[in-house]
């Protein structure tokens, strides 16, 4: 198996050693670079938690400073970002995860943990840990060009 180079190359069908691959290749982030509005896209692993996020119409992710984060940021009827409150709020700790340590959204009311990595200044790949699941949910936040 190669080891995929870019978020392209995680298409339909990625299997987790091929997210893995991927992630741990790339660098770690560091909190501060998380503050801004975020697009979300998620990869198609067959995680359940993608025909949530779908239906829930995710957008993405706003951060604003370590303890002030918006992890579900969902579209609106009008088309608006708007925060969700289905998984409550987050902060942003430096945690290790598979070896490095990188910023880590730690949701307040889940045991939920969305570590990033560094595809390019303006893109990050995350891997969502739910303690007790097998299989995380992997998504890419690109950042927004639009002001907050």
């Amino acid at each position: 198996m190669a080891t995929p180079q870019t978020l392209d190359d995680l298409a339909a069908g990625t299997t987790l050693d091929e997210v893995y691959s991927l992630f741990d290749s790339l660098d770690a982030v560091a909190e501060e670079e998380l503050v801004g509005d975020w697009v979300g896209a998620l990869v198609p692993t067959g995680h359940p938690g993608e025909k949530l996020l779908d239906r829930l119409r995710w957008a993405g992710k706003t951060f604003r400073s370590r303890d002030d984060v918006d992890p579900i940021v969902v579209h609106d009827e009008q088309g608006q970002r708007t925060a969700s409150d289905v998984m409550g709020s987050a902060t942003v700790r430096m945690v290790e995860f598979r070896g490095v340590v990188t910023a880590t959204m730690v949701y307040d009311q889940h045991p939920v943990f969305d570590h990033f990595r560094r595809l390019s200044d303006d893109t990050l790949l995350g891997v969502m840990d739910r303690k007790g699941e097998d299989h995380p949910l992997v998504f890419s936040l690109t950042r927004s060009a639009a002001p907050a």
